[in-house]
């Protein structure tokens, strides 16, 4: 609300006060933001696949193509949509259906994306809080092999599984030798011979038998009964979310102050606990050592440009949603250079924590490091609480990482969330207007579709959704969002945008990374990705030909709502077909202001997203 004096053709001195019809919601701090946009960028990736991948691709060497990609695709999207969000102050719908509108369906292909995520993701939070719920005991149940779930297979963490004979003693087996679907003799034992070529971590038991129960499943097409333990954790982590966000920012912006901030205090911990192990630092050193040979090597640049992508998170329509909340002078190119850089800095740091610990692995096990380093869940659910297992006080430093991986998704998952409500709430207000009923409603159907990825074979279920939902549907999202900004829209007009908000324009480089960089950068990725794809499989198990056509149908349908809405807006614009197309690229801005004679104020126009009200008890005169 502004208050304007002027004088009326009478010579009255009248006072006006802007009025705006849609207050917006607004960060209560400028940290609240800040904590938001890192909790969401900084997640699990950052933890289980930068570290893998700087030492598969070169270990230091990996530094040089991150950071190309980095600075000439990752920082220059993730700055864009921050601008874009806080300049048009919507969620993801209604910003793109401004922008251009006839890309509008980018901001529901956005949606879509973040909807599918949501289905899976929140799982590995309540597997991370299954975890933590059973460190609660003196001895950790991953470390031995004396339980229902083990098989003769086993083998404890105590045991030295690379010098030492495997002898045949009920001990050793455990409570598992009922089961016996993995043993190829059909003696009561297996021999010596299929043990040491067939044996597995009490660690990898736990988390594929006890955890997952992936033994009782044949595939995705026999999913078996659904485990109540763990639906039972997909439940809590959906009650914490929705706490967490049915009231909006006022208590997300809250909630991130813990969820953010405490992975970094235990990953101070971890580093320092790390460092002090016996043979942490040779696993630093595969970490750091430099290869710069594999650099020539396509693969290690399309690593560099995927990690940098999909961990600063460009396309999940989040940073739209949390920039809306900003005030409209706020420095948003500041806190685009710096929660993108932390986040990088983080996956720098987190390699060491998790080298340091496969280090430390490498050396009690009596194991090259190469066969100790793996990526993905196999890190954080079997190899690293094997590792923790093994240190003095493991209960505590058991419960401290799995919190700390409860806070890495919490955070994250709030963000995806957050890109639904705000861009549907924005587009249909009614559904802002009962944001808990809705929000409720959400979480509910997410929680009976994650029901199948509680269930014996839900990890197929899962790993078909991680592959299909979020990863070529949103490169090319994003994509068109580097389209339609730089060439429809226009670069400069972006930046006249940009410098309207917080007074200086962005230089050359900027503009040379929006117009030709990033758009090269989405299309190097897409296309030798789609070059090197091969049908989905897991371990041994190869899924079938449909549910490899159910994966593209998932990655496409959110695509197809790109051109499903463009063909949609001509369809129903009234006009010949190059008059549709004229309005259809047209910003919405520009287009409302061809059609409305806005009304000046002191310098000030007034148009549709304010009314004028009169003030001065005297103003009777027409304005």
């Amino acid at each position: 609300m502004e208050n304007i004096p002027m004088s009326s053709p009478r010579g009255r001195t009248l006072q006006l006060t802007l009025v705006d019809k849609d207050p917006r919601e607004a960060w209560s701090g400028k940290v609240d933001f800040l904590l938001s946009v890192i909790g969401f960028a900084v997640d699990l990736s950052n933890v289980w696949r930068f570290p893998y991948l700087c030492y598969k691709n070169g270990g230091g060497a990996f530094l040089i193509p991150y950071c190309i990609m980095l600075f000439v695709g990752g920082i220059p999207l993730f700055y864009m949509e921050l601008a874009l969000g806080q300049f048009y102050r919507r969620g993801a719908i209604t910003c793109w259906g401004r922008i251009v509108p006839l890309f509008k369906g980018i901001g529901y292909s956005v949606v879509l994306i973040a909807f599918y995520v949501d289905f899976y993701y929140n799982v590995i939070i309540a597997w991370a809080l299954r975890f933590f719920f059973a460190s609660f005991t003196d001895l950790l149940p991953w470390t031995t092999c004396n339980n229902p779930w083990n098989t003769p297979f086993c083998r404890p963490l105590s045991f030295n599984y690379w010098n030492s004979n495997f002898t045949h003693n009920a001990t050793l087996y455990g409570g598992g030798l009922n089961e016996t679907e993995n043993s190829n003799s059909t003696d009561e034992y297996p021999t010596q011979s299929t043990i040491d070529k067939n044996f597995a971590s009490a660690a990898a038991e736990y988390f594929n038998r006890a955890i997952l129960e992936l033994h009782r499943s044949k595939g995705l097409h026999d999913l078996g009964s659904i485990k109540w333990d763990m639906a039972l954790c997909l439940f809590i982590v959906y009650l914490i979310c929705y706490f967490s966000l049915w009231k909006g920012i006022s208590t997300s912006g809250k909630v991130v102050w813990f969820t953010a901030l405490f992975p970094y205090v235990v990953l101070l911990f971890l580093l320092i606990r790390g460092i002090t192990l016996p043979g942490s630092g040779q696993g630093i050193k595969y970490y750091l050592s430099p290869n710069f040979s594999v650099i020539t090597h396509a693969e290690v640049w399309v690593d560099a440009a995927t990690q940098v992508f999909f961990s600063l998170g460009p396309g999940f329509g989040v940073l739209l949603a949390y920039a809306s909340y900003n005030k409209y002078h706020n420095n948003v190119y500041k806190d685009a250079l710096l929660t993108s850089l932390i986040n990088s800095c983080t996956s720098f740091i987190a390699g060491f924590v998790i080298f340091a610990v496969l280090g430390y692995m490498a050396h009690v096990s009596h194991r090259p490091i190469q066969e100790v380093a793996t990526e993905g869940p196999g890190l954080v659910f079997i190899v690293y609480p094997a590792a923790i297992a093994t240190m003095p006080g493991s209960t505590f430093w058991a419960l401290i990482f799995f919190m700390m991986l409860l806070t890495l998704g919490l955070d994250s998952s709030f963000g995806g969330s957050e890109a639904i409500i705000t861009a549907l709430s924005d587009e249909f207000p009614v559904i802002g207007r009962n944001r808990e009923i809705f929000v409720a409603c959400l979480f509910t159907l997410y929680f009976i579709v994650g029901l199948a990825s509680c269930a014996q074979g839900g990890f197929y279920f899962f790993h078909l959704l991680d592959r299909y939902a979020a990863g070529y549907s949103m490169l090319f999202a994003v994509l068109f969002e580097s389209i339609a900004v730089s060439w429809i829209y226009g670069t400069q007009k972006f930046c006249d945008d940009i410098k309207d908000m917080i007074g200086f324009a962005p230089g050359i480089y900027w503009r040379f990374c929006w117009r030709f960089a990033a758009p090269l950068f989405l299309m190097f990725i897409i296309v030798y990705g789609l070059m090197g794809y091969e049908p989905l499989t897991y371990e041994n198990y190869e899924y079938p030909t449909w549910a490899n056509i159910l994966g593209w149908i998932i990655a496409c349908s959110s695509v197809a709502m790109i051109p499903g809405m463009a063909f949609y807006k001509l369809a129903t614009t009234p006009g010949t077909f190059f008059e549709r197309l004229d309005v259809l690229i047209t910003p919405w801005r520009d287009h409302h202001q061809r059609t409305t004679r806005p009304i000046s104020l002191n310098g000030i126009d007034v148009i549709d997203s304010a009314q004028i009200r009169l003030t001065s008890p005297e103003a009777t005169d027409e304005v």
